[in-house]
């Protein structure tokens, strides 16, 4: 009655002063202040006050549309009439968004709330990722708690995706589901997938293979595409930065008939400009001309059965090296440069089986070429992938059951002695998973697995997931499970193929098995001045058997792979705190704390190329009246132990803390557009800052001036830069004059990008 009667006064003291408009923002009954209302492509706008009043003043006579926007709950647009003279009043009843209430399928293979799924499901929106605007979503990631996009190679830029420490490979990376982004693709295929037709980015951390099998060891990353229905009619997004680089997204969808809606998509990116700023006579960033085409295609059918096929080509042509290197060198040891190109396409298909039943037939076939060289050492290889399951989702009382017959198909070939003939497996699998409702609060999911490989026999590997809800407000989720990965060496080492470090493989290697436990917690809380926070906390523990771990420490001239003799963990805390805090201001942090070791002969090692803590940040706030947006993101991340290449090498054992960190400006005042612009990398950190070099004898690529002890009998042998003596083995290098440190080139002491402060211009549309 109170806040009515307010309004009342409100509306009768302003009638006579001109036109305005006012009204009331609330939400659950209650009002809600600090909501931004604003005029839709207009610089009027308002904010209500603590008793959810707003007034917006002076306004021509005319048409509007109005607005009531304030995050974490859904933006509400009303037509409005303006008259001479009279004040307008529009009251708005705003509800919650979805933000912590998305449908996932990845924890489950189902369709569920993330609230309500027993497995923690971080879920990030296209709106996280133009808060940096990336040219791919390896790039993408950065800004995501516990996952590290990491380069591989101070040359040719490849990398792969860290969660919680665990190297690359031990991520699985799906599109729509299907595990296609494997084996060759983990290192080159995560940059040739379109932002624009993102629909949601889902990451479980923490083994997943008794749903996806070999690969999901780590943690997998789901990228979801749009569906046609949810994508704009027309969108593009291009960008450029002053150091050359170009990236363009486009999409448009369309009707095929009255039943059919296909969505076009794709992405175009090049970057032709060499740049040398740290002056070692190599290519500071890789350069890259790179296509993707993408298309999907969902057809309407009886009873609202799914089926969606889609299909997706990508090219690349990347290339790293001397800074006079041309084509004409391509494989040749005159001027070192690594040249890669890739030739890719998927098919993806989801087709639902026209019974009763509700029965799921998914599908994925890809094929990948690459035609690469290393200096004068070239690697060509195919690999295709087929993939199906079936799965049958049965509801019964208190027991949600999921059923599932899968086999994946893998040829691979490659030019490597490793590869005298073909490998070519199919694995067949099938896996049961029930998630029974104990209660109103408390849900127990109980999953198993069950692969055959001929290479290794059986696998097994079963999954426990518990979820606790005391309130509305608190979730408890307790994960347990066990993992295993056959690794493909040469698709996952690029330091195997650079020709730096001869491999030795040790043996027969052994597929890996994980043992993992997760606690995990999660609070929304709702202040009385209309601020909402979530906070999501885990705790973990991992540990391996048989784990393959490259060895760099043994002979700084040889990489060596062979199963552990002992174990590996993996152990950790990780926080994020996301926060609205009105008045066109929200933000979130996260950090993590992990420790990764392996221990053999009772000796304890951390782990290389891995850091102790991590964090991540990002806070926006938006200027309604001007239509301004400013998006501040960074990173911030703890030494890490590197490769180095011998007790001479001069470069450090462990790198600095460093960061990353991005600010941009976004301005949506017009119809259909947006212009951004802003600094990528705004502290200009660089991983040469305190090092002498970073690449090891970047002046001899080929080793020509390399002098080896050939002699059957370890020597001493004494630096002429440093004065230090040290033994040198059989076939190790020897210190000399024109080698006083005793290396050879090494491009893989890479921790960072090597690219520096930049600023970029961009624009996009979209129509609706």
């Amino acid at each position: 009655m109170k806040n009515l009667i307010i309004l009342l006064i409100s509306i009768l003291s302003l009638s006579a002063t001109g036109q305005h408009i006012a009204g009331t923002t609330r939400a659950n009954g209650a009002p809600l202040p600090f909501v931004n209302v604003y005029l839709k492509n207009n610089s009027k706008g308002s904010s209500s006050n603590e008793d959810g009043f707003y007034i917006i003043k002076n306004i021509a006579p005319g048409k509007y549309t109005i607005v009531a926007s304030f995050t974490g709950f859904k933006k509400v647009e009303k037509q409005i009439l303006v008259t001479e003279g009279k004040t307008a009043t529009i009251n708005f009843e705003l509800e919650e968004s979805e933000s912590l209430d998305e449908v996932i399928v990845t924890g489950t293979l189902k369709a569920v709330s993330r609230l309500e799924s027993p497995v923690p499901v971080e879920v990030y929106a296209p709106a996280f990722f133009k808060k940096n605007p990336t040219p791919n979503i390896f790039e993408a990631l950065q800004n995501v708690n516990g996952v590290r996009p990491q380069l591989n190679c101070n040359v040719c830029n490849t990398g792969d995706i860290h969660i919680n420490g665990l190297e690359g490979p031990y991520t699985l990376v799906l599109i729509d589901g299907m595990p296609i982004v494997s084996g060759l693709s983990t290192v080159y295929g995560l940059s040739g997938i379109p932002n624009s037709l993102i629909e949601q980015v889902e990451i479980v951390k923490g083994p997943a293979s008794s749903l996806y099998g070999s690969e999901a060891v780590g943690g997998l990353i789901n990228i979801i595409t749009k569906l046609p229905e949810n994508a704009p009619v027309v969108f593009a997004d291009s960008y450029l930065s002053d150091w050359g680089e170009f990236n363009f997204d486009a999409g448009l969808k369309a009707k095929v008939g009255r039943k059919t809606d296909v969505l076009i998509g794709a992405n175009y990116y090049n970057y032709s400009n060499p740049i040398d700023k740290n002056q070692d006579n190599f290519t500071d960033v890789t350069l890259q001309d790179r296509i993707s085409v993408f298309q999907k295609w969902n057809f309407k059918r009886k009873n609202n059965r799914l089926f969606s096929l889609a299909g997706r080509y990508f090219y690349e042509d990347r290339w790293g090296g001397e800074m006079q290197w041309n084509k004409t060198y391509r494989g040749g040891d005159v001027i070192y440069g690594e040249s890669i190109y890739t030739s890719r396409y998927e098919i993806i298909g989801n087709y639902q089986l026209p019974i009763h039943e509700k029965m799921t037939f998914q599908f994925s076939y890809s094929d990948h070429d690459q035609n690469s060289v290393y200096g004068d050492t070239p690697y060509l290889a195919k690999q295709r992938i087929g993939f199906g399951q079936l799965l049958w989702d049965k509801s019964l009382k208190n027991n949600d059951l999921l059923f599932g017959l899968a086999a994946r198909y893998n040829f691979y070939d490659d030019n490597t002695p490793a590869t005298n003939t073909a490998d070519e497996v199919t694995i067949p699998s099938v896996f049961v998973q029930d998630e029974i409702t104990l209660s109103s609060k408390q849900r127990l999911l109980l999953g198993a697995r069950y692969d055959y490989d001929k290479r290794h026999g059986s696998i097994v590997t079963p999954r426990l997931a518990y979820r606790f809800k005391p309130t509305e407000e608190d979730i408890i989720r307790l994960n347990a499970g066990t993992g295993f990965r056959v690794v493909n060496l040469f698709t996952e080492e690029h330091a195997a193929l650079t020709g730096a470090r001869d491999v030795i493989i040790e043996g027969e290697l052994e597929p890996e098995t994980s043992y993992n436990i997760t606690l995990n917690y999660l609070k929304k809380l709702y202040t009385k001045s209309g601020m909402l926070f979530t906070f999501d906390a885990s705790a973990w523990y991992t540990y391996f058997t048989n784990a393959i771990i490259p060895d760099y420490d043994s002979d700084p001239n040889k990489i060596f792979y062979r199963n552990l003799d002992g174990f590996s963990t993996t152990k950790g805390l990780s926080f994020n705190i996301d926060g609205i805090l009105g008045h066109g201001i929200k933000g979130s942090l996260g950090a993590t704390f992990q420790d990764v070791s392996k221990t053999e002969d009772g000796e304890k090692t951390r782990q290389i190329l891995t850091e102790r803590f991590t964090g991540v940040w990002s806070l926006s706030y938006k200027h309604f009246p001007t239509n301004i947006t400013v998006d501040y993101t960074g990173n911030i991340y703890g030494p890490m132990r590197l490769p180095l290449l011998g007790e001479l090498d001069p470069r450090s054992e462990y790198s600095p803390t460093w960061s990353i960190q991005n600010i941009q400006f976004t301005y949506n005042g017009f119809n259909n557009f947006e212009i951004y612009a802003g600094i990528k990398n705004l502290l200009n950190w660089t991983p040469n800052k305190g090092n002498p070099f970073i690449i090891a004898r970047s002046e001899d690529p080929f080793d020509r001036q390399v002098d080896y002890n050939e002699s059957d009998q370890p020597v001493m042998a004494t630096s002429p830069a440093t004065g230090q003596t040290i033994t040198v083995q059989p076939g190790g290098v020897m210190p000399t004059e024109n080698n006083p440190y005793a290396l050879t080139f090494d491009p893989s002491y890479v921790y960072a990008p090597n690219q520096g402060r930049r600023l970029f211009f961009g624009l996009r549309y979209t129509l609706n």
